[in-house]
């Protein structure tokens, strides 16, 4: 196996450190201007290097990480976690995100009605059987 380089492009490292599951959604996520390296927009392509920062806005929060290592492939999530580190406010802001989604009320419990039963949905279709349209 090749020695790791000096630099590779953002959306492998993206993909090679688990950011996302694939590289067309790393693509995406920077092309969407959700990735910023060393507080600067970036492109798909761009060279990172061991040191970069690197900022991720993710739903309800911004992950800040500190490249500390390159890899030439994706590998198991033990290895890609050593590939970054999380800053202080990074973590801080993920704690209070869980903290956000735990308290807050369950997305089912304001459902009021489920799915219509068979006689319900028999119900509509005869009322609009017999209703009048503005079309015919």
């Amino acid at each position: 196996m090749a020695p790791p380089p000096g630099e590779m492009r953002l959306d492998k490292w993206l993909w090679a450190a688990r950011f996302f599951k694939t590289r067309a959604l790393a693509v995406e996520a920077v092309e969407r201007q959700r990735v910023q390296v060393n507080g600067q927009g970036a492109k798909p392509g761009r060279d990172v290097r061991v040191g970069d920062r690197i900022a991720l806005t993710q739903t309800g929060w911004v992950r800040e990480v500190e490249i500390l290592g390159l890899s030439l492939a994706r590998g198991p999530a033990p290895v890609a976690q050593a590939l970054y580190r999380d800053s202080e406010a990074s973590l801080r802001a993920a704690a209070e995100y869980a903290e956000r989604r735990r308290l807050a009320p369950e997305p089912a419990a304001t459902i009021e009605q489920g799915r219509p039963t068979k006689r319900d949905r028999r119900a509509l279709q005869e009322w609009d059987r017999w209703s009048a349209h503005l079309d015919e």
